[in-house]
């Protein structure tokens, strides 16, 4: 049981260091110097090489210790770490996006690898630290055919294609979810100057509205934080726009069309950086992919609810994935066992101590703590009225 020194991530689209929860637990944990006038991002925990993290206060990096002493981590685990742990503090809007299956996966890395760097599935969990909003999954039928035959600037890229329109929500599933394949892609397609022109009327008209609705505001947002036609701006249209309260989340797995907009949250996903971009990104887009391989399956907000409360003082996030899940930790929680898994938990507010097998630390608010998968249990004790930590891990 040691704490680790995490790397930050200062993508454009995170919060400014004096708003960034990346930013509070990167300097009270001591994970690095913070510069005020960077965007802080992304915190990553784990052996991912993009981000490794190292042992605090040497120059070891945990995948190497794990590698020089498997018995820290579970048979079950295959000598390294299955996950990779975030931290997220998002100030504009991230890609329009995707993440492949594992066949899929592997196929892009062995075609791409520039683009496509892991040949690994990235099927992923975010859990609210504050209101969170995303857009996330396709709406249901009725909403998607309501907005699309309201919106000129869209049928006008749909042409033909518009006659898919007719009816649609009132097809067999199986046909509504093929129409809608060929309306994204018909979309997302279309002549970039085209799309430029459509997304320039449409907010023109947006903005002249007296009475915007939600959607409305945010198309507008969209175009600010991607100006020029990004064809990104019409996601709303198709896609579940909704806001997780803290403590609430969702899961992602293969192929679910997804893109954060504004909030702090924690994040947990199979260890790789895959991701199919297809808008709203000055990155690298892969459109025909995404199109080919995106989940048409329709539906209201995917929020996740198969929590279960192991104990007082803590709930399990427990996606339908092998490679992990978190545990919640509060004020209340008095211990946890690792139960042949080893873990990374995040203490994201208060103070408290650890204690197991004879061995005790102080932590606090920043600190990242790594546990082994040989230690029986974990006492948490003198833990402060405000204290919140989350644990992951890969299940037995």
């Amino acid at each position: 049981m040691f704490k680790l020194t995490c790397r930050s991530q200062n993508y454009a689209w995170g919060k400014l260091a004096a708003d960034s929860e990346v930013a509070k637990i990167t300097r009270n944990g001591n994970h690095s110097d913070v510069d005020d006038s960077k965007p802080y991002a992304e915190l990553w925990m784990g052996v991912h090489p993009n981000g490794p993290s190292m042992v605090q206060g040497t120059d070891s990096l945990l995948s190497d210790l794990i590698a020089k002493n498997s018995e820290m981590v579970g048979e079950h685990e295959q000598g390294t770490l299955q996950f990779l742990f975030k931290v997220l503090s998002v100030r504009t809007a991230l890609s329009v996006q995707t993440h492949p299956t594992k066949e899929q996966a592997a196929k892009l890395h062995a075609s791409d690898p520039k683009n496509y760097p892991d040949a690994n599935h990235k099927p992923e969990m975010a859990i609210a630290l504050t209101e969170f909003q995303l857009l996330c999954g396709f709406r249901p039928a009725n909403e998607i055919e309501e907005n699309l035959k309201d919106t000129p600037e869209i049928l006008s890229l749909l042409g033909e294609k518009s006659s898919l329109l007719e009816s649609f929500s009132l097809n067999p599933q199986h046909e509504q979810e093929s129409a809608l394949k060929e309306i994204f892609t018909k979309i997302w397609s279309s002549d970039p100057s085209e799309i430029s022109e459509a997304v320039a009327k449409l907010v023109e008209r947006v903005k002249a509205k007296e009475n915007k609705t939600s959607i409305d505001n945010l198309i507008i947002r969209l175009d600010e934080e991607f100006p020029g036609g990004d064809v990104g701006v019409f996601t709303p249209y198709l896609l579940n726009y909704f806001t997780l309260a803290p403590g609430q989340a969702t899961f992602l797995g293969p192929n679910r069309p997804h893109a954060y907009l504004l909030g702090d949250c924690i994040e947990c996903m199979a260890c790789s950086d895959n991701t199919i971009r297809a808008g709203l990104t000055p990155k690298f887009k892969d459109i025909k992919t995404l199109c080919e391989n995106t989940e048409y399956k329709m539906g209201p907000p995917p929020y996740f609810f198969d929590c279960t409360f192991p104990s007082e003082g803590g709930r399990l996030y427990n996606p339908p994935v092998p490679e992990f899940a978190v545990e919640e930790l509060s004020s209340s929680r008095k211990m946890f066992c690792p139960d042949g898994s080893s873990s990374i938990t995040i203490i994201v507010n208060g103070s408290g101590r650890f204690k197991s097998d004879g061995h005790e630390i102080a932590i606090q608010e920043g600190d990242v703590v790594f546990i082994s998968a040989k230690l029986s249990q974990v006492e948490i004790t003198d833990s402060s009225p405000d204290f919140l930590a989350f644990r992951a891990f890969t299940p037995l």
